[in-house]
């Protein structure tokens, strides 16, 4: 079969790729192939469901620029579809001196991409926002708040289908195969040939690239976050959204205290190596996507650099005591009884040859083919700006 346009990958980015071409091209041939029997099966339906401001973002990034004009879209894309959201806040909190220059440049950061109404807040502040947090210091970020992604994806793909886009499931690429002015998919369940792809494949988008022919000095390493839930009757201890101050060196935002649109609160995620790249159970094993990790030049350097930190990740992994106290630190009067286990989502985190650990998004192009190699979060609340981002280089590349 036949198309101008296929996207890889039906995940909230992919589907928002689809949504943003097919509102700027009506009639366009545009169909999507998602390997599963479900649409956001993975990162978009395994996140903790934040909407993210943008403050944590270095001014002028991908990360910045995307996610404060995908914050925007995505509340206008939710009110015009009645989407279940809301704007409850956040703060950040630092919890030792140590913490407050990196809780400065935060805020700092927040203002230079101009974000409005942020808040430093004093120990007395923060106990009047979140009465049992410990913390010296801290800041409230009115933007943040909280929404199901897959509800939002799920809307994404209707408003595909009614705009006649096509989409397929069960469709694991086999093969790729550029043929001058097209370019040949082979899948579990068929052939396809198109005249633009779409990579947005998310924990497989470095397999997916290089069978496009993209040269690729980076490799997507799973590192998988797990949860647990506050039993109902604690529930009471968190009002709304309590994060810790960053680890600056670590790309990741460490365990902290999230309320979700439908009900409930969830306490996490710790950060361990996953040993397959949808391996959300501790036990999930692949040997050959676990080998291909540890033979990463890049992974060994990142293993090297941050040994003690992923020891500490595992033994939180394996011990609630320890992922309790790491906790504590946020809130002293949670308690080990008062946690049951959660879910497990895994981030596809793109490392590259040296041991970097990419921050930004990172979208690469060639004949015929765009690469969305590096999507991690704040990706679902940017997925229309990525999405719009991909669509402008698509359009480029179709001559439209």
């Amino acid at each position: 079969m036949k198309g101008q346009v296929t996207i890889i990958g039906g995940g909230i980015v992919g589907l928002a790729t689809g949504l943003q071409l097919l509102r700027r091209n009506p009639g366009l041939q545009l169909r999507l192939l998602e390997k599963e029997n479900i649409l956001a099966a993975h990162q978009t339906g395994h996140n903790s469901g934040v909407i993210h401001s943008g403050i944590y973002y270095k001014p002028g990034s991908l990360k910045a620029l995307n996610c404060i004009r995908g914050y925007n879209m995505l509340l206008e894309f939710c009110r015009q579809e009645h989407i279940p959201h809301e704007l409850c806040g956040k703060i950040i909190v630092a919890t030792s001196p140590a913490e407050l220059p990196q809780l400065d440049m935060i805020y700092q950061r927040g203002i230079q991409n101009g974000l409005e109404g942020l808040k430093k807040l004093n120990q007395q502040e923060l106990r009047e926002l979140e009465p049992h947090v410990a913390g010296i210091a801290g800041i409230f970020v009115p933007q943040a708040g909280i929404i199901d992604y897959k509800i939002v994806a799920g809307k994404y793909a209707e408003k595909i289908r009614d705009a006649g886009g096509e989409i397929l499931l069960n469709q694991k690429v086999i093969s790729i195969t550029p043929n001058g002015k097209s370019t040949r998919i082979i899948t579990a369940k068929g052939s396809f040939e198109t005249q633009l792809l779409i990579n947005c494949a998310g924990l497989y988008s470095d397999k997916v690239a290089k069978m496009t022919g993209q040269q690729l000095d980076l490799q997507i390493v799973p590192f998988r976050g797990e949860y647990y839930e506050v039993k109902p009757e604690k529930q009471y201890l968190v009002r709304n959204l309590i994060y810790p101050v960053p680890d600056p060196n670590f790309p990741f935002l460490g365990v902290h205290f999230t309320r979700m649109i439908g009900g409930g609160i969830e306490a996490g995620p710790n950060a361990v190596l996953a040993f397959r790249r949808e391996g959300y159970k501790k036990f999930h094993f692949h040997p050959g996507e676990l080998l291909e990790t540890l033979r990463w030049p890049g992974f060994r350097k990142v293993a090297g650099k941050y040994w003690r930190t992923g020891l500490g990740e595992y033994y939180r992994s394996f011990s609630k005591a320890a992922f309790t106290r790491a906790l504590q630190k946020l809130m002293p009067a949670i308690q080990e009884q008062d946690l049951m286990p959660g879910g497990a989502g895994v981030r596809a985190q793109a490392c590259d040859r040296n041991g970097g650990l990419i921050d930004d998004f990172l979208i690469l192009e060639s004949k015929g083919v765009v690469n969305v190699c590096n999507a991690p979060s704040p990706a679902a609340t940017s997925s229309l700006s990525i999405g719009l981002t991909v669509a402008e280089l698509a359009e480029k590349q179709l001559g439209r």
